[in-house]
């Protein structure tokens, strides 16, 4: 178990199974007749009691029945990771933009890889962001493996709860490159990244 769980939540003096997930500033919980989602700037109150995970917001008291993993939830959620340290962006890194991106998310780059390159890859990129939105935008990715070399990893950023552009068609593309997919991240409230590399048996 990592940011996904299934688990019993206890809400509004029900208590209902199903999947809880931990993102980058929030957590969802999706049951057949419970939906929650309580971002962390709405807490009001996070701990971990026996096994439970307390929270509290304005919304009320909600606990999520994880076990041994509680604490290490409620760590994640007191002491998130930025975004770079989830994608794994170390400073001075050589990084390629390609797509529009979120202003933020170019903000926090900027302070990361001051020498990032938008729409073209030097031929020392280490990390490439493809901008995903469409189904014609996430094509790009097959052109991207094609120049890729050794450990470089590609990020495709897509939109979530999209039917004309799931998590399937992100992967599928990636693998019909040639490229093996390794982790997926919440990248921003409205967007997922999945992260590709070459197999190591080709580079």
């Amino acid at each position: 178990m990592g940011n996904e769980a299934k688990c019993v939540v206890k809400s509004g003096g029900k208590s209902v199974k199903g999947k809880a997930l931990l993102e980058t500033s929030e957590i969802i919980f999706r049951s057949e007749t419970l939906r929650l989602k309580i971002p962390f700037a709405q807490m009001k109150s996070v701990k971990a009691v026996d096994g439970e995970l307390q929270v509290q917001s304005a919304d009320g008291a909600v606990v999520f029945e994880l076990g041994p993993y509680a604490e290490k939830w409620v760590r994640k959620i007191l002491n998130p990771k930025s975004r770079m340290e989830k994608l794994g962006v170390k400073q001075g890194a050589k990084v390629a933009l390609i797509g529009k991106m979120e202003p933020e998310f170019e903000a926090e780059l900027e302070k990361t890889a001051p020498g990032f390159t938008r729409g073209a890859m030097a031929k020392d990129t280490e990390w490439i962001f493809l901008m995903a939105d469409t189904q014609k935008g996430l094509a790009r990715a097959t052109n991207i493996a094609k120049v890729m070399k050794g450990s470089a990893a590609l990020w495709v950023i897509y939109p979530k709860g999209r039917q004309e552009l799931t998590e399937a068609d992100v992967i599928g593309t990636g693998r019909r490159a040639g490229l093996k997919d390794v982790k997926v991240v919440g990248f921003s409230a409205t967007n997922t990244a999945l992260k590709f590399v070459i197999p190591v048996a080709h580079r």
